[in-house]
């Protein structure tokens, strides 16, 4: 059984007792929080497509921890022109695991 839910404007494919790294929730660690966005759900080869979204479906998950990632280097330059510009940035993200699927 797997889902296609949209998390914080995104969407992904999620199964039972999988990790996701997504962009920076609300909640403390250890929250249980739950997604009612369902686009798309999969039961044993009996596929449910929502239009947009399955009324009645959730999608529920656990925060593990927040985090930050790698460092993305942003280097601007103009050439001739003496103009450089160096900068880094980190997303905030937050690891969460999918406890379970209810249609």
């Amino acid at each position: 059984m797997y889902a296609i839910v949209n998390i914080a404007g995104q969407q992904f494919k999620v199964a039972k007792d999988q990790y996701l790294f997504v962009h920076r929730l609300q909640g403390d660690e250890g929250a249980s929080i739950e997604f009612d966005n369902v686009l798309l759900a999969e039961d044993g080869g009996k596929f449910t497509v929502g239009t947009p979204s399955i009324s009645g479906a959730k999608v529920s998950a656990t925060i593990l921890s927040h985090l930050k990632g790698d460092k993305v280097i942003v280097f601007k330059k103009k050439r001739r022109k003496g103009y450089k510009k160096k900068n880094g940035h980190r997303q905030h993200f937050t690891k969460i695991q999918i406890t379970g699927i209810s249609l």
